[in-house]
């Protein structure tokens, strides 16, 4: 059964589980070039080689620390696949529903690998067809001693019921 689909009752059999481990994924100066383009954010710490050489404490380029942040949904996939064309009619749907605490302790040098891991932490309703999962995140750096990203995760499953309710308040907007 996919982790979402569960009962509250079966989710909080499962607090404290570790759900996994996602596959590494190499950081690329392409892909964080690509980042600072489409963020508007063109920070030589990121993108510019040549200028980290002479002047960054890292002596190259590192990721934004919201890229790392953004390759969450990536990597717990690679985790916890589920179909991304669920709806209520194939018992619901997952929605981001942010952070309770996030920090980035650790740089991600560009050309390093990272994955994360993933351990359900909290589950609870949140209304009527709503849970909220609390997902404790770290993303570690092959090859460093701390990590570069530790998080308490929160998601949102929404049924039928839930996905009633939300279109309700959207028609009332």
């Amino acid at each position: 059964m996919a982790f979402f689909t569960f009962t509250l009752e079966d989710q909080r059999q499962r607090i404290g589980e570790k759900l996994g481990v996602s596959e590494w994924v190499t950081i690329t100066q392409d892909m964080t070039d690509g980042f600072g383009r489409i963020t508007l954010d063109p920070d030589p710490m990121h993108m510019d080689p040549d200028w980290c050489a002479e002047n960054s404490p890292y002596l190259g380029t590192v990721t934004f620390g919201f890229q790392t942040m953004s390759m969450l949904t990536h990597l717990f996939h690679t985790v916890i696949p589920y179909d991304k064309r669920g709806n209520v009619s194939t018992g619901g749907y997952p929605l981001n529903y942010g952070f309770d605490r996030m920090r980035l302790p650790e740089a991600v040098p560009v050309g390093s690998r990272i994955r994360a891991h993933f351990t359900l932490q909290d589950v609870r309703e949140h209304g009527a067809g709503e849970l909220i999962q609390t997902v404790h995140t770290v993303v570690e750096v092959e090859g460093q001693e701390r990590p570069a990203l530790v998080a308490d995760w929160l998601f949102v499953w929404v049924t039928e019921e839930g996905h009633g309710r939300i279109g309700a308040r959207r028609a009332i907007a």
